[in-house]
């Protein structure tokens, strides 16, 4: 049976440019009104947009509704392939991205970037790779034939982590690698509002869903009645940022296809790094795809929120996390491809059908 993406999914690049048109179109037709909401913040100089926070708000609650910490009791069920997907996703990862990122914007592109806006692309792709997926990857498992109760658990486990793990590595790096301060009261305030406070709603959600309800409603009724909604979303955000940005972004066109760059490679060598060495372990096929898939994508929801409250709207920052989500699918459809042909590196008995 061929395994199909939904209509949202599969044309996600498509909608996140039409909403890069529709935002700069925007932006340079009527400014004044755009201009009155980007001043509506929560404090003068806060940099958290009220509209933006309500949209980011409306596509990370969806998310955690599909994560069961149940699932994280079956942790110690083939351990190996867990300790390598957070090898790569804690470890190698976001130090890769930050490497990366300066490598690239501080030296090789240094002739169309300036030092400022090198230092926000760096600091962007920093956040960007420091959040490890929590929504696609259960696409990309679907489409790999991944074992789905172990794809839960090691995105169960990933966000337990992103608690305690991203607010540290975001400022540190930020730091080693830009010019940049990163004050941790703001990213402490970003992992409250855009993932303990999302992530609790949606424990309680499920947990009370789930009984009054049962798992078959919440899982084939309820989520999918959700998911446009984590969509659209997203993609209105996309048209805030864009147009917000709209004066800085018109100048700046060949800059994105400068940040697709990085981002693309990292992809590329996170997830041939974690599927290397989950071959080199001998681990079945269905932990191996799954695992190189969620060690390659970023929660880009996440991402772009915490981008905008640290660096505000118009940052470069935010702008490379947007344009992760441009580069997200097209990059990651095809790392399903090459593991999809690849499946016979791995024993037959140990893959799953």
């Amino acid at each position: 049976m061929d395994k199909k993406m939904s209509f949202f999914d599969k044309y996600l690049t498509v909608w996140v440019a039409l909403c890069m048109a529709v935002g700069i179109g925007l932006g340079k037709v009527i400014p004044d009104a755009v201009a009155s909401l980007r001043g509506l913040e929560f404090g003068q100089g806060s940099q958290i947009n009220i509209p933006i926070a309500v949209l980011i708000w409306l596509m990370i609650y969806p998310m955690m509704l599909k994560v069961d910490f149940s699932s994280v009791l079956n942790v110690g069920k083939n351990p190996k392939g867990l300790f390598v997907t957070l090898f790569v996703n804690w470890i190698v990862k976001p130090f890769s991205m930050a490497f990366f990122g300066y490598i690239f914007f501080r030296l090789l592109f240094s002739s169309w970037i300036s030092p400022d806006e090198a230092d926000q692309y760096i600091a962007g792709s920093i956040i960007l790779a420091a959040a490890p997926c929590t929504a696609m990857v259960f696409v990309w498992s679907y489409l790999t034939d991944g074992d789905p109760g172990y794809t839960l658990v090691q995105v169960s486990v990933n966000d337990l982590l992103m608690l305690v793990l991203f607010a540290p590595i975001v400022k540190y790096l930020v730091a080693g690698a830009s010019h940049l301060i990163v004050p941790f009261s703001v990213l402490f305030t970003s992992v409250v509002v855009f993932i303990v406070i999302p992530l609790g709603a949606g424990i309680i959600t499920r947990m009370w869903l789930m009984k009054a309800r049962g798992s078959k409603w919440f899982n084939e009724t309820f989520l999918p009645t959700l998911h446009p909604v984590a969509i659209s979303a997203l993609l209105a955000t996309l048209v805030l940022i864009f147009a917000f940005q709209a004066d800085n972004i018109t100048g700046r066109l060949f800059h994105v296809l400068l940040i697709a760059i990085p981002i693309t490679i990292q992809v590329y060598f996170n997830s041939s790094l974690a599927y290397g060495l989950m071959k080199w372990l001998k681990l079945p096929y269905n932990v191996a795809a799954p695992g190189a898939l969620i060690g390659a994508s970023n929660f880009f929801e996440l991402a772009v929120a915490v981008a905008i409250t640290l660096f505000g709207p118009e940052s470069g920052a935010a702008l490379v996390c947007v344009v992760g989500v441009l580069v997200e699918v097209p990059v990651m459809l095809t790392v399903c491809s090459f593991c999809n042909r690849t499946r016979h590196w791995f024993p037959k008995n140990l893959t799953a059908r």
